[in-house]
């Protein structure tokens, strides 16, 4: 089952619409051919599509705590000097 509108010449998904079972493989292009840089589980003569990332786009990296809009909503609070000693009061006073 493919996620996707629009189609390549091999009838895969278009670049950025993968399949359900997509997978992403590092590879080192040299002399014409791409070379996976580890084992792949797949059958010999497999046809795949290869997505290259272009320069300009940037390089997909985890979300931060610090990017989330609750990040620092209780700075100001003079009862909650960190997460940890807040925790540890509530754990030996659970009902406060």
């Amino acid at each position: 089952m493919l996620r996707s509108e629009g189609r390549s010449t091999l009838g895969f998904a278009a670049p950025r619409q993968y399949p359900i079972n997509a997978m992403t493989i590092p590879a080192k292009y040299e002399n014409g051919v791409f070379r996976p840089l580890e084992d792949v589980a797949m059958k010999e003569g497999t046809l795949v599509e290869v997505y290259v990332p272009t320069e300009s786009e940037p390089a997909r990296r985890r979300r931060s705590i610090k990017d989330l809009p609750f990040y620092g909503m209780w700075a100001d609070r003079d009862d909650i000097a960190d997460g940890v000693s807040y925790v540890n009061t509530l754990r030996n006073n659970p009902r406060g």
